[in-house]
């Protein structure tokens, strides 16, 4: 992706940083092993996952009950929905919370309490929605709302009370909602509405009803629940029920997943490890996919870093009440004020090869083939963080967080980013609270330099990829986007251009809305933001009319005042930086691509090229901008004469009759063009005379 934001005039370090943190999610830079969520895709390419609120269409709902089992909270919880309208579903991650709400939903309208007859709507509403809010908004009679990982009751002492005025607005207007949420009510639980604690339904039961819809035979499907192992979540079950049904083996399949996935690493962590040892899987666990002299060099970083936590006991004669520091033993067993031995460890990369947690691949990504260090499966990551989180001190971390704060501020190297990034993701889920304080709040700020702010954002946009940690990712953008330091707020705008964005697209335009009015600086951020967003949806497959809807809302706002203040400035920059922004891969203007691919958007885009070609500061530039995208229409489309003059008519429509015989004259291409530039542009200038209707 990159960017004309105007920052790139002013201060190139700025416009670097931006365009690095986009090309990483959109180029092609990959993470391998990163395994995040179910399917491990890495953001921004085919198959992550992508928007998270808004209506459900009616292929997802299906999907979704098509192999539903109800677990035995079930009844229990649809009679307090069909009682009150509202339910809390108390759900920790994996136990199908998104299912279990629309299917509770769907209950509701079975029994004919959810309004007239027939399938009913739903709506995913976002996390980022107080309860105050929620009593506030308008709710549609017949429609089933979901509302996923709210992150907290509301405020100390009034949850009853607001949780009463939203359980009221959602029974008066014909409406049901279902929440989850990971935090249990305590002692203090509202009596407005009723909490249920959501269990998962039963495994096997779900693993054979997938098994059987899909066609696979008895044997398969009995061969298939036996092998269920232990700790296996939900969704778990349903990507390995996928692959079984795709012709996979069972027993290999289950290899990867549960119990029988962490097994290996369990098993490796129960005996004494080395300095040496516990270095290299720390070192691939935030590296992974590295060469080995890259890799070996990284962990000689590391091992310095963690002697402390290796250190013995303090030598005999050393008790602790003397004033003189103790000399503690390095981790060979010599002494600092001793000479070391020569040969204190073992060699690196035989010590790699015995490690049983570490294997090779070979990567190609043309030629010549590289070998590369990665875990033995990609699950095996996660459930190394857990383990390093669970068996190491302090002393430990710190070494972690200053190697990883120095690797990410001393070797500006794209696949090194994304993958401390990733790791720093997954260990978010054993070790939110570490990673929070000691990475994301420090880094994002920009104390730590550019570098490390990028992967600070790289961080979020991996999170927003689980279904475990997006919500909180929006939590902590959002408290960016409100915080006093401004190179937070430069963070939150960063984060919210990209797939963070495009999970939470309502909650992200509301954000970066808001930056355009805050100081100079974070305006100028926001607004590029916004224009990046748009080509982080139309890459994603996702409805960009969230944010051409606020600005033509707001242009139209502007227009009507007669005199210019910074917020109609911002308004139509904004605009135009939307405009102007082109798609990284292709470096055609994201407005040519949405204009041939997805004509609904025409009129939306005709009122913000109208509003910029009649701004006079900006008519230059809005100028430019056209021609560059009436250029870019023969590289995205195969009819670009035709996608010509129907723009051409709907900008027409949109203009006011003396701006279209303006814009009419200025556009005549001069001889020199090309003639087939020559021929669109003319299109379009003869379809402005005889506007849309």
């Amino acid at each position: 992706m990159s960017t004309t934001d105007p920052r790139s005039a002013t201060d190139p370090r700025t416009a670097v940083h931006q365009s690095h943190v986009s090309q990483y999610f959109y180029g092609s830079v990959a993470a391998p092993h990163a395994h995040f969520g179910i399917g491990g895709s890495a953001p921004g390419a085919a198959g992550s996952r992508r928007r998270a609120t808004g209506w459900l269409d009616a292929q997802e709902v299906d999907g979704l009950l098509a192999s539903y089992v109800r677990p035995v909270c079930f009844p229990d919880a649809a009679r307090m929905l069909e009682k009150d309208s509202v339910v809390v579903l108390v759900a920790q991650p994996g136990t199908g919370k998104r299912s279990g709400a629309v299917a509770l939903l769907d209950a509701v309208a079975e029994s004919g309490t959810g309004g007239a007859g027939g399938p009913a709507e739903y709506v995913v509403l976002s996390p980022d929605l107080e309860l105050r809010q929620l009593a506030d908004r308008t709710f549609t009679a017949g429609v089933g709302y979901v509302l996923l990982d709210r992150m907290d009751e509301g405020r100390a002492g009034t949850a009853d009370f607001d949780w009463r005025r939203v359980r009221d607005q959602v029974r008066a207007q014909g409406a049901h909602l279902v929440v989850t949420t990971v935090h249990g009510a305590g002692e203090t639980a509202p009596e407005a509405v009723h909490h249920a604690q959501w269990r998962p339904p039963d495994l096997a039961d779900a693993l054979r009803l997938r098994l059987r819809k899909a066609g696979c035979g008895d044997d398969t499907v009995d061969r298939a629940v036996r092998g269920l192992p232990a700790g296996c979540r939900i969704g778990e079950v349903a990507a390995a029920a996928e692959r079984i049904c795709a012709g996979a083996d069972p027993d290999d399949v289950w290899r990867e997943y549960g119990d029988s996935a962490s097994r290996p690493v369990r098993d490796w962590f129960a005996e004494d490890r080395t300095l040496q040892e516990i270095a290299e899987v720390t070192t691939l666990a935030f590296v992974t996919g590295a060469g080995r002299r890259a890799f070996e060099s990284y962990q000689e970083l590391l091992e310095p870093r963690l002697e402390q936590e290796f250190a013995g006991p303090p030598p005999p004669g050393r008790d602790g009440d003397d004033d003189t520091p103790a000399i503690r033993p390095r981790p060979d067993g010599s002494r600092p004020d001793q000479p070391r031995s020569p040969q204190r460890r073992p060699d690196r990369r035989r010590s790699l090869a015995r490690n049983a947690l570490v294997t090779t691949e070979e990567l190609s990504a043309g030629s010549p083939v590289r070998t590369a260090l990665v875990f033995p499966g990609p699950q095996y990551r996660s459930w190394v963080l857990e383990e390093l989180w669970e068996n190491h001190s302090t002393a430990y971390w710190d070494g972690v967080r200053d190697w990883l704060t120095g690797l990410v501020g001393l070797i500006p190297d794209a696949a090194l980013w994304m993958s401390v990034s990733s790791g720093l993701a997954l260990l978010a889920r054993p070790a939110f609270e570490e990673v929070a304080v000691c990475y994301l709040n420090p880094w994002a700020s920009g104390k730590e330099g550019h570098a490390a702010q990028s992967v600070a954002v790289l961080v979020l946009w991996w999170m927003s990829q689980d279904d475990a940690l997006d919500a909180t990712a929006l939590t902590l953008a959002r408290g960016w986007a409100q915080s006093a330091d401004p190179g937070l707020r430069r963070s939150a705008a960063l984060a919210f251009s990209g797939p963070l964005g495009v999970r939470f697209p309502t909650d992200a335009v509301k954000r970066l809305w808001t930056l355009t009015g805050r100081d100079a600086e974070t305006s100028l951020h926001a607004r590029s933001a916004l224009a990046e967003l748009v080509v982080a949806l139309v890459e994603s497959g996702e409805d960009a009319g969230v944010v051409l809807d606020l600005l033509v809302y707001r242009l139209g706002l502007q227009r009507r005042k007669d005199a210019t203040d910074r917020t109609k400035g911002v308004t139509f920059r904004a605009a135009l930086q939307v405009l102007t922004v082109r798609v990284e891969r292709t470096r055609c203007p994201v407005v040519a691509v949405l204009t041939t691919e997805q004509p609904g958007f025409r009129p939306k885009l005709a009122e913000l090229w109208a509003a910029v070609l009649c701004n006079r500061p900006l008519r230059g530039d809005a100028l430019r901008s056209l021609r560059a995208a009436l250029r870019a229409l023969p590289q995205v489309g195969e009819n670009p004469r035709e996608v010509a003059r129907e723009f051409g008519a709907s900008v027409g429509a949109a203009l006011p009759p003396e701006e279209r015989e303006l814009l009419h004259r200025v556009l005549e291409p001069p001889a020199s063009l090309a003639p087939e530039p020559t021929t669109l542009t003319n299109t379009f200038r003869a379809a402005l005379l005889s506007p849309a209707r």
